[in-house]
């Protein structure tokens, strides 16, 4: 293989699963590290599985140059599919300069070919040329993130998933002692992936799917699983736009805004005295009505009563 008590509880503060518990990894993916209270596990490893074209290299590679750009942490992208030159020219187009955090030695990437002919060769399989080569990247720039994308390629020429299981394992523990905070992207299979496995040995999974109803697609995404920490169950939509990655986490958004107390006349007075004093300043009011019944005249009165003040 060749590497190209008895006592009253109190109530704990938001702040103290972050700072006494489980420490995480903004991933700078807008919606994202809501969700997960907080962001990826740190020093440890998140699957990110879905089908073709979910999203998963994308969701990576984002929180991969996040953390270069915005958090101080360079990362390493090992991609077993495509060139390494490859994914910088398909990233370029939502503002991701791969190539300027090489030369600013925020980022390395690297390709590895997997031919399974060879392996048929050879007999025996382990993984030792891949942690040889990533050793050395995260050595060159001290990286922090790490992203191995897709993972399954590397398995997908042999039979015995004792092999599989085992290599699988030694992977995850040779990153976690390491100390990355890494990604592994998965191709669904029968279950949350090919193998079954990965999921097992993550600590964090994050599945995406895309589902098409009445000509419509719509994008999801579900935390299935998050060792450690609380999480939100839901499933939640997200976008793939210029901007890159967006999650909507529409069922938690909270209603925290400042409302005004400050009311204002309709222009009626008796309407005004049936409305406590008049609509709030910055609400909506709505008139409905069927027709001839003075919707429009009512909403003249409106405006002429705003021209008045």
């Amino acid at each position: 293989m060749t590497p190209s008590s008895h006592a009253r509880a109190q109530p704990v503060p938001a702040t103290a699963e972050v700072s006494v518990g489980l420490q995480k990894a903004p991933s700078g993916i807008r919606g994202l590290d809501e969700i997960t209270r907080g962001g990826l596990p740190r020093g440890r490893t998140t699957l990110v599985t879905g089908g073709t074209g979910t999203g998963k290299t994308l969701l990576a590679l984002q929180f991969l140059v996040c953390g270069a750009r915005d958090y101080g942490e360079p990362g390493v992208l090992l991609t077993f599919e495509e060139s390494a030159a490859k994914v910088s020219a398909n990233v370029a187009s939502l503002g991701f300069d791969l190539d300027t955090l090489q030369r600013d030695h925020l980022l390395v990437t690297d390709s590895f070919r997997v031919d399974p002919f060879d392996f048929a060769e050879a007999g025996e399989f382990d993984l030792e040329p891949v942690f040889l080569l990533l050793a050395d990247s995260i050595e060159r720039i001290g990286a922090k993130r790490v992203v191995l994308d897709t993972i399954e390629v590397l398995f997908d020429a042999f039979e015995k998933q004792s092999i599989v299981r085992a290599e699988l394992r030694r992977l995850f523990t040779w990153l976690e002692e390491r100390a990355v905070t890494a990604i592994v992207t998965g191709e669904r299979g029968d279950g949350l992936t090919r193998h079954g496995i990965e999921e097992y040995v993550s600590d964090c999974v994050i599945v995406l799917d895309q589902r098409v109803r009445e000509e419509v697609a719509t994008r999801i995404l579900r935390i299935v699983k998050y060792r450690g920490s609380a999480h939100e169950t839901n499933e939640y939509p997200f976008l793939i736009s210029a901007r890159g990655f967006t999650v909507l986490p529409s069922t938690s958004v909270r209603l925290d805004y400042s409302v005004s107390e400050e009311r204002l006349s309709t222009g009626v007075p008796r309407l005004d005295h049936m409305l406590g004093g008049g609509p709030f300043r910055g609400s909506t009011v709505l008139v409905s009505g069927g027709a001839g019944t003075g919707k429009t005249t009512l909403g003249a009165h409106l405006i002429d009563a705003a021209c008045a003040r």
